[in-house]
């Protein structure tokens, strides 16, 4: 199948090399400490698995990093990756097209369990979803003076955080007007609230897919 990946699981509830994130999933979520990562092909993922999770997933990923080089040409260096902080929460959209409906949740990173849930809402983008639900996760912590962290695997929504910027081309008409609401809100948010809790991009080349994940490959 074109584009398929392959998913090994060293360390879950049943090891081994997985053809879809389904069966992956059900193998890491709810258990804490869960070690996975995508392979584009079975070859791959075998030989990563029998080589076991050590140099091929979190900070020890050497030879992946370098081959598999972000698209800016340079490849990760392992202090950049270090270790998953399973005291965050992960944050992941859900879209049917792009624009299309969009939804978006956060989980915790230890154990997968949903911790919000929103949507769908009826057009958006997949940036705008992913900026939603880092907001979301902020103002939760803030709220609840929880000492956890964020993670995106949005490089874009991070910045748009970041800056307190959407920089979407989506229209605003009668068809967005739901989704245009939630983002001047969230950056109301963002304008009046100070907050301290990074927000970090998820590496999915080293740690596997972010375990908000939809499952939408």
């Amino acid at each position: 199948m074109a584009g398929q990946k392959f998913y090994v699981v060293w360390e879950g509830k049943v090891p081994g090399v997985y053809a879809s994130w389904a069966e992956c999933q059900k193998q890491t979520s709810g258990y804490t400490g869960a070690k996975f990562k995508a392979y584009p092909s079975r070859a791959e993922a075998e030989a990563a698995f029998k080589a076991g999770w050590k140099g091929n997933w979190g900070s020890g990923a050497g030879a992946s990093q370098t081959s598999r080089a972000g698209r800016s040409g340079k490849a990760a260096k392992p202090e950049q990756i270090g270790e998953i902080n399973y005291n965050s929460i992960s944050v992941d959209v859900g879209t049917r097209g792009n624009p299309g409906p969009v939804e978006y949740k956060g989980v915790d990173t230890a154990t997968g369990k949903v911790i919000f849930e929103v949507g769908p809402v009826a057009k958006g983008t997949n940036n705008i979803g992913e900026f939603l639900a880092i907001v979301h996760a902020l103002a939760l912590i803030k709220k609840t003076g929880s000492d956890k962290i964020v993670y995106s695997d949005s490089v874009n929504a991070i910045n748009w955080v970041k800056n307190k910027r959407v920089a979407t081309t989506l229209p605003r008409d009668s068809s967005t007007a739901e989704i245009w609401a939630l983002i001047d809100r969230a950056l109301n948010w963002l304008n009046t609230n100070a907050y301290s809790t990074p927000v970090l991009k998820w590496q999915t080349q080293h740690w596997g897919e972010i375990k908000a994940d939809y499952g939408r490959k």
